[in-house]
């Protein structure tokens, strides 16, 4: 019951540090434009994740029973996972790099998978659940979000090339707050999902290990034999968590997708969040846990190119795409060796 209890504060910490690691997919584009100011872009940003956390499943479904044979799960597998993730979130956010908080969670699931299996392979789902969800997904959003963004781009710069930048500016800068409230709501609707998973994942096989066996009547409610939807309870706790999160904001990272990668006009980041928005609204639909961090970027990168090739910074691209590259083995190797160090204790 303590380990329960453990892994569900672990679990809140590292929403939290979600929350904030990844404040920058959703605000950086619309503070660096300076259409709204850091606080207000962080109190809008908080309130359309809320809401967003608060709505589906299927991502959750996808990181409680879709990546690891639940016969391979135990308390402390849940538990290594989730501080992998943080060590790698926390890592990465000193660093001012924007990499990848689900990519972190998946790979240390795994890892964590795998260790309690005794280095047995197998208990990964390759087929149903880790290459059509995961792998494939996260070599192909960061291209999608390239040439959406893209594309976008140079579709409004078509259209608008007989207007003054003035009345560019006074338009985007309107209607880029509906588009950073949209990629607000699509993170919380991805990002917010996947603890929701992984806390539910934890009351399933606390209950299947005799964990509650012992439960006073008032914490009934915790008993869960299958993993079938998400409890209210959870999914109001993460997604008033990842708010929280949110709000605290995740100053180092806004700066390098919002000033340093490419200089941006509300145009550019109207066109850069409508096309990551639209990209994750549609992952969501089909429990896909993308990541928001490669597609806001590449968005972002796809429109800086369309601007001014040159206009992009690709050394600091560099550093994000060696983050990327890392974060999934990282994870793996610190989940792993947390489980494998269990015996010592």
């Amino acid at each position: 019951m303590t380990l329960f209890f453990t892994v569900v504060l672990v679990a809140i910490i590292f929403e939290y540090i979600n929350g904030f690691h990844d404040a920058a997919n959703a605000i950086a584009t619309v503070v660096s434009t300076k259409v709204l100011t850091p606080r207000q872009a962080i109190a809008m940003a908080a309130f359309f994740n809320l809401l967003g956390a608060l709505l589906g499943g299927a991502v959750a479904s996808t990181i409680g029973k879709g990546l690891v044979e639940l016969s391979a799960v135990t308390m402390n597998t849940v538990l290594s996972a989730l501080i992998g993730a943080i060590i790698w979130n926390l890592l990465t956010w000193w660093l001012g790099l924007p990499s990848s908080s689900s990519h972190a969670l998946i790979g240390g699931l795994c890892g964590a998978g795998v260790a309690t299996a005794k280095g047995d392979w197998s208990v990964l789902k390759w087929q149903t659940g880790l290459w059509p969800k995961v792998v494939l997904p996260m070599l192909a959003s960061p291209v999608l979000g390239f040439l959406l963004g893209g594309f976008l781009m140079i579709l409004l710069m078509m259209v608008l090339r007989s207007f003054t930048p003035h009345l560019v500016n006074k338009v985007f800068g309107k209607a880029q707050l509906l588009s950073a409230a949209w990629m607000a709501h699509s993170h919380g609707t991805n990002d917010a999902q996947k603890t929701m998973g992984i806390i539910t994942l934890a009351l399933v096989t606390a209950t299947n290990s005799g964990g509650f066996a012992h439960l006073p009547a008032w914490l009934a409610f915790l008993k869960m034999p299958t993993f079938g939807a998400v409890p209210l309870w959870v999914k109001i706790l993460c997604a008033l968590t990842m708010a929280a999160g949110t709000a605290a904001g995740g100053w180092r990272i806004i700066r390098t997708l919002g000033h340093k990668m490419v200089k941006l006009q509300p145009v550019h980041g109207f066109a850069a969040e409508t096309s990551a928005a639209l990209i994750i609204q549609v992952a969501s639909h089909w429990g896909i846990p993308l990541s928001t961090t490669h597609v806001i970027s590449t968005s972002i990168m796809g429109v800086g190119a369309a601007k001014r090739f040159s206009g992009v910074k690709w050394t600091i691209v560099e550093r994000i795409v060696w983050a990327w590259i890392f974060t999934l083995p990282a994870t793996f190797f610190l989940s792993y060796l947390l489980v494998s160090l269990e015996k010592f204790f």
